[in-house]
């Protein structure tokens, strides 16, 4: 049974690090929580570690630059992981081939234009149209305000009959900018496997992102973490199979479930909620704070 608290630092001596997510826990799209700046600024002066770890499609820089521009101060956090960095390795890697068709926008062109390091003497990836693709990679979808999977069907029907793989750079389904609910790059790769196709994976709840953060953490199997995020599927499932605790924000993507005051979720929907979802994060709080 969940434990739904007022604050982080209710509990935040218990941990080492931070697993936090961004959009709905930090940022909404458009500016940032004040009272969630605050709280994790005072679990890393209290010793702390934070990662922001986010399913964003891109390179961490594109975040960290993305986070300055919202005005999020950097003592806030220590490390910026997405999913973007371990889907690009997998692309370099050559997970869906050497000749890929983009799905996504102008703002993702880095995922495929900033090449690490350790691939700079690799063969290169190159996007070309659906006719000419080896595979798929998906950052979101082309029109992100207007678009929904079902646009995407006829194209989808043709490349799984040319057995082309998905590689999924945004595991999230969908995401709130502001006002406005709109869908990611997962809810084409699940759209994609409904038709038959096959999508790859790299962001929460899968395990690359997570070993890519204890590995630049330096983290050892006895480090306590906490993972901190609003996305039911992502962020709590993520950690129930990392085998690590978890705190669920209910204030973000599911917060009408809970009841009318976004701060306080009702505690009997919320365990109802989670036990037709069948997980139990050891913590709840409206709003990161």
């Amino acid at each position: 049974m969940t434990r739904i608290i007022q604050s982080l630092s209710q509990i935040g001596t218990n941990y080492d690090v931070l697993f936090c997510d961004l959009w709905g826990c930090l940022h909404n799209g458009k500016q940032p929580y004040a009272a969630a700046v605050a709280a994790l600024q005072d679990f890393r002066k209290n010793g702390g570690r934070v990662v922001l770890m986010t399913n964003a499609p891109r390179p961490n820089q594109y975040v960290i630059a993305q986070l300055d521009r919202m005005n999020v101060p950097r003592d806030a956090w220590d490390m910026v992981i997405s999913s973007g960095d371990a889907a690009q390795d997998a692309m370099f890697a050559g997970a869906v081939g050497r000749k890929v068709w983009h799905i996504g926008t102008t703002k993702d062109d880095g995922f495929f234009n900033d090449v690490p390091e350790e691939w700079a003497d690799q063969p290169g990836v190159t996007r070309v149209p659906l006719e000419e693709a080896e595979g798929i990679v998906a950052t979101g979808p082309f029109d992100e305000i207007n678009e929904a999977p079902e646009d995407y069907r006829a194209r989808f029907m043709l490349a799984r009959e040319r057995g082309l793989k998905l590689l999924c750079a945004n595991p999230d389904v969908v995401v709130d900018m502001g006002e406005t609910r709109i869908y990611c790059a997962g809810a084409l790769a699940e759209f994609y496997e409904e038709l038959g196709g096959e999508s790859l994976y790299f962001g929460k709840p899968h395990p690359p992102i997570y070993e890519r953060a204890r590995r630049l953490m330096n983290l050892t199997d006895n480090s306590r973490i906490l993972a901190v995020g609003d996305g039911i599927n992502t962020d709590i499932r993520g950690a129930a199979q990392e085998g690590i605790d978890a705190l669920f924000v209910t204030g973000g993507l599911a917060a009408a479930a809970f009841g009318d005051d976004v701060e306080n979720p009702e505690p009997e929907l919320l365990r109802e909620w989670l036990a037709s979802r069948q997980l139990h994060p050891e913590y709840s709080i409206g709003r990161l704070r």
